[in-house]
């Protein structure tokens, strides 16, 4: 499939919904992005979501425990992430 996509002022594109629906991906998923040439392919990269729904509740997937220090510093990032998406960019 092939679909024209136009870059905004910060530099961000929007995947429509029916490829993010086909290629299962979700806010919070990572994409790998690969230049050559004139070209750029983008790659989802598999089980890259920082958080996953576990019985319910969101949990920080980080493949291994986290202390309470490091967990933090993690909701520090993503709330400063998520603040700066909504706020958008300044310039």
């Amino acid at each position: 499939m092939s679909v024209r996509l136009t870059i905004d002022r910060a530099g961000r594109v929007i995947i429509p919904k029916p490829i993010r629906k086909e290629l299962n991906l979700q806010a919070g998923d990572s994409l790998e992005l690969e230049s050559v040439g004139g070209g750029i392919t983008l790659r989802p990269v598999p089980g890259s979501g920082p958080l996953v729904k576990e019985h319910g509740i969101w949990v920080i997937g980080s493949g291994e425990p986290m202390t309470g220090e490091q967990t933090d510093a993690m909701l520090r990032l993503i709330r400063e992430e998520r603040d700066m998406s909504n706020l958008g960019d300044s310039e």
